[in-house]
């Protein structure tokens, strides 16, 4: 059985910014079926968000097609779970529902950039109670690509 993770919304706004860099790389071992992706809702609208920021999407030349193609991708083959925002452990309160996220769509991982979210022991904690483990890119990519 593939690997679950829910991977921060930092990670596939950067997998649009830089089609060369670890994110791309994520993004296609997704295309390819290597894990399975956790998502909710709140995650997809900030996602959308972000990428349709006129500053974002002039400065690295994203077009309205770019973004529908990630955005369906993620749609049509990431796990929607559905989320109540009664996790309420982050300093910054919008990681709240990528915690939440991760716990309630039963991931194995959490892929995140986030430091916040990273190096915080309440959180890392938390998380392990539930089976999940925080990791960064670089560590999950060595994870999929081991044989």
């Amino acid at each position: 059985m593939a690997v679950k993770a829910v991977i921060d919304t930092n990670i596939w706004v950067s997998s649009l910014l830089n089609p060369f860099g670890f994110p791309a790389k994520l993004r296609k071992s997704f295309e390819d079926g290597s894990f399975h992706v956790v998502i909710s809702e709140s995650m997809i609208e900030e996602l959308a968000d972000v990428l349709s920021r006129p500053r974002i999407r002039n400065k690295y030349d994203i077009t309205e097609d770019d973004i529908k193609e990630l955005l369906v991708l993620l749609e049509e083959y990431a796990e929607d779970v559905s989320i109540s925002g009664d996790i309420n452990i982050c300093r910054d309160k919008d990681d709240d529902f990528v915690i939440e996220t991760a716990v309630k769509g039963k991931a194995e991982y959490l892929v995140t950039r986030d430091d916040d979210i990273k190096f915080d022991e309440t959180i890392s904690s938390f998380l392990a109670k539930h089976g999940v483990t925080v990791i960064s890119l670089s560590k999950f990519l060595n994870i999929m690509n081991k044989p």
